[in-house]
């Protein structure tokens, strides 16, 4: 593999990009859960430095997950299905936990963050498999609750690279917020917790040494720009083989992948 030219690691990274947004938009989950470990495999085999592997990983997760938000933003706002007044409350406590998490990350290991991104991966997996409908039972919390509960969201979410959906979803639904108003409320604040996570990353990876060539700090450009491309064609086209087969099946199915994926990337990092 060390022979392979930089179009065919390109190629690779386009595939990817391709794969996970068809995943993306077919099962309706976060991409950053599916780039993180893949693109570590693909970092390993491409022999970037191990000790910065899955900082280059988180770094370019959240950048790719940016990008593609902005199309899911609009798309949701359209249908006014964005509770405007939750993301102005909750955005500054997200961008302030996502910076704190990306400082964090930087005094971590590769062991610790997998095994952080592990169990996120694992938590997030449940979630899938028990397919569960949170009862309804309370209203959103304060301004000074929101802001502590944003504020733990965001430090989460740069640690493990998404956008929090599989967070911030179940969070809103259990504070009586219709379904369809959560998840594109979720949408929105995935925005901010992506710019910042970019952002964070790119800063704390600037002039460190041991990075590959095109590198803005802890963000790869190559494999951005594969995954960027890749999921805004596949996207669409998931959602639409969503309404033809059983999802439901099929998300337990990558439930139990997805966490054989987590593992094996711990396994590969120890």
């Amino acid at each position: 593999m060390e022979a392979w030219g930089p179009e065919v690691w390109w190629l690779a990274y386009l595939a990817m990009g391709l794969l996970t947004g068809f995943l993306a938009g077919m099962l309706g989950i976060g991409g950053g859960v599916v780039i993180v470990p893949l693109l570590v495999f693909l970092f390993n085999a491409q022999h970037l430095p191990s000790e910065r592997v899955l900082h280059l990983a988180l770094g370019t997760s959240l950048a790719s997950i940016a990008f593609t938000n902005l199309s899911s933003v609009r798309a949701h706002h359209a249908h006014q299905a964005v509770r405007w007044d939750i993301v102005r409350v909750t955005t500054p406590g997200i961008i302030v936990g996502t910076l704190l998490g990306t400082v964090l990350a930087e005094h971590l290991s590769s062991r610790y963050l997998a095994i952080v991104f592990t169990l996120f991966v694992l938590f997030s997996s449940v979630q899938m498999l028990l397919d569960r409908k949170p009862k309804p039972t309370r209203q959103l919390p304060g301004s000074v609750g929101m802001w502590i509960a944003a504020l733990s969201v965001g430090l989460l979410c740069s640690l493990v690279g998404v956008a929090g959906g599989i967070l911030i979803v179940p969070l809103l639904a259990m504070c009586n917020i219709p379904m369809r108003n959560c998840i594109g409320t979720s949408a929105a604040v995935g925005l901010p917790i992506s710019l910042a996570g970019a952002a964070g990353y790119v800063i704390t990876g600037l002039a460190k040494a041991h990075l590959p060539p095109y590198s803005i700090g802890y963000v790869y450009i190559p494999a951005l720009s594969g995954l960027v491309l890749g999921t805004f064609v596949t996207v669409p086209f998931g959602a639409r083989v969503a309404h033809t087969i059983p999802v439901a099946r099929l998300k337990k199915i990558f439930a139990i992948v997805l966490s054989v994926l987590a593992v094996k990337m711990v396994i590969a990092l120890f």
